[in-house]
């Protein structure tokens, strides 16, 4: 009676095993994909001003409706053949919103430079904590409640800092949103790697929304601390 129970044991632990690493392996391709649309997004933003007139209030309106209305449709899309375009779709949004920024920091004699750093060290923490992931035994889950809190926090501050319009405070919250968005790129891959996350669309969102808030706040700390106008 217990060695087919225990045959029957393993091949299920095999089984998922190989499910989650098809949910990390799909993971990680269409994040790759969805770099595409977003660096399209943000050349067409630059290359028209399209969104140079959306400052203030009204940016803050327009990224917020089509930010949360990209996200409800991949959480209603995300098991039909309509969550990958969908999600696609988001990317070249989130491109498109970040154009002005990329925009501002182009402004400065060393600004494509500046852009490809905020890259590189983007990359460079994503493979950090995709490698810590692997090796962290703890069940980070916990984190998130507290890691949701900072985020409150911080678009709180935010808020305020659109009417104080503080440099220094800019600068500290940029410095707390790169690690909590770390924080949370860790958090998330640990949580496809255990299993806790099956679907590869919801979990390539969570991914890519912390990479794209660290990219944009690194690019601001540089833009601040390295911009050259000569």
């Amino acid at each position: 009676m217990n060695q087919p129970l225990n045959s029957t044991t393993t091949f299920g632990n095999s089984v998922s095993s190989a499910a989650r690493n098809k949910v990390l392996r799909n993971t990680y391709w269409l994040l790759a994909i969805s770099l595409l649309p977003t660096v399209a997004g943000a050349w067409i933003g630059v290359a028209t001003g399209i969104t140079a007139a959306l400052s203030g209030m009204m940016g803050l309106v327009v990224f917020l409706g089509g930010a949360f209305g990209f996200i409800y449709a991949i959480n209603k899309t995300k098991n039909s053949a309509a969550g990958v375009p969908v999600l696609l779709g988001f990317t070249f949004f989130m491109g498109l919103m970040i154009s002005r920024l990329i925009a501002m920091v182009l402004g400065f004699s060393n600004g494509a430079d500046l852009v490809m750093m905020a890259f590189g060290g983007t990359a460079a923490v994503f493979f950090a904590m995709a490698s810590m992931a692997t090796v962290v035994k703890r069940d980070l889950s916990g984190l998130n409640q507290w890691l949701t809190i900072g985020v409150i926090l911080l678009v709180v501050g935010m808020l305020i800092n659109m009417f104080v319009a503080s440099s220094t405070g800019m600068v500290v919250l940029s410095m707390l949103a790169v690690a909590i968005f770390s924080a949370f790129l860790l958090v998330d891959i640990k949580r496809v790697i255990d299993g806790g996350e099956t679907n590869y669309i919801t979990a390539t969102l969570s991914i890519y929304l912390s990479l794209i808030n660290i990219f944009q706040n690194l690019l601001m700390l540089l833009g601040i601390f390295g911009g050259n106008d000569d």
